[in-house]
């Protein structure tokens, strides 16, 4: 499921570069590691993509557990039947965009675009977009906000990813669903009680 929220955010970066500048078959953000940037930032660090980024790229650099979305409950009831399974995670994931062009103006201007692309639009849903269902068929909705770091946050994860700073946008996405049922149980709805009137005897 992070791949397919990652995917997602991919595609759809894209498409509003392809909008908003000379279209291009090639892919202005790709998937990478971000960390990886210090080897070779002109192309895109190395990080393993098909083809190297134009603009930059777009990594995982935290995740945390959403308690407050998590159901206690341990079963799901599907028509008349009830299974038993440890309640799904949600998680919230943590992107940054890393700008890696050799031009800083150019550079400057592609943060721009990012930042405007989720201003437009930062909820996806299955109504809003229709593509989810290729892209991210396992998740239902996703919410990205913008996070903000202090200057001693942004030192601590530059310093973290092992590079020299990049001009960069950090998002939180809310939330991923992360789920395994290959051990649930099949159980019985309880549809009678059955009461014991008798009385105890002293």
């Amino acid at each position: 499921m992070i791949n397919e929220a990652f995917r997602l955010l991919e595609s759809e970066v894209n498409s509003y570069f392809n909008e908003n500048l000379e279209p291009d078959t090639e892919k202005w953000v790709v998937i990478g590691n971000v960390s990886k940037l210090a080897d070779n930032p002109e192309a895109g660090g190395n990080i393993g993509s098909e083809s190297s980024p134009k603009v930059g790229v777009l990594g995982l650099v935290n995740v945390e557990e959403d308690k407050v979305a998590k159901n206690p409950q341990n079963y799901v009831r599907e028509g008349g039947t009830i299974f038993y399974q440890n309640p799904r995670i949600y998680l919230n994931l943590y992107a940054l965009f890393a700008i890696t062009n050799s031009k800083y103006p150019d550079a400057l201007q592609n943060l721009s675009l990012i930042i405007r692309c989720f201003q437009r639009t930062n909820v996806f849903d299955r109504s809003t977009h229709p593509g989810m269902e290729t892209i991210a068929p396992g998740i239902e909705r996703l919410t990205l906000d913008l996070f903000t770091l202090n200057f001693e946050q942004v030192n601590h994860l530059w310093s973290t990813l092992g590079g020299k700073y990049f001009p960069s946008v950090l998002y939180k996405i809310k939330v991923v669903a992360i789920e395994d049922t290959s051990n649930r149980i099949e159980g019985k709805l309880i549809e009678e009680i059955q009461l014991n009137s008798g009385r105890m005897k002293r």
